[in-house]
């Protein structure tokens, strides 16, 4: 499996990825795609065989990027990589590519010189999953916020680049 920037003609797999994994992540037409792909700091995927099999994307500050929790860590940090949404195919899952993804996007985040990598993860309802993967990669709560009008409850998390 390798790791390559993702290009216009894997959109067709990001899209179908993303549309297996929806209850944990927003949905995605072909058109938010696009936009969101030309405006990522980074936008990565895993191929196999020529097919998509994860995904990763991030976002530098100041991009014209309309998610309230990206908005969160904009408006308080100057220096970040905030990963929008990272997704493996269900048959490839506990293979590692999640680590593997995250591993080259802090090693993106050092060499660029900045301090930390943001994300968000559902509190309520629960996402123990994530909340234990990122915690092996040293994130910590930030803050909280709703993000539906009483539903859902993500807890903001970051996590400093170590140096090399």
């Amino acid at each position: 499996m390798t790791l390559l920037p993702a290009t216009p003609a894997h959109f067709d797999d990001i899209l179908a990825l993303n549309a297996q994994a929806v209850h944990f992540l927003s949905p995605l037409t072909r058109d938010k795609l696009e936009h969101l792909h030309d405006h990522a700091a980074w936008h990565t995927v895993v191929v196999d065989a020529d097919r998509v099999t994860a995904f990763l994307l991030a976002f530098a500050p100041g991009a014209p990027y309309d998610s309230v929790n990206y908005q969160w860590f904009d408006r308080r940090y100057a220096d970040f990589l905030y990963i929008d949404r990272v997704v493996v195919a269900p048959a490839a899952q506990r293979q590692g590519l999640a680590s593997r993804l995250y591993h080259a996007l802090f090693e993106t985040a050092r060499s660029r010189g900045m301090e930390r990598v943001v994300c968000e993860f559902d509190v309520e309802p629960p996402n123990p999953t994530s909340e234990a993967f990122h915690r092996r990669f040293g994130f910590a709560e930030l803050g909280r916020q709703r993000v539906t009008a009483g539903g859902k409850l993500v807890s903001l998390q970051g996590a400093e680049v170590p140096p090399p």
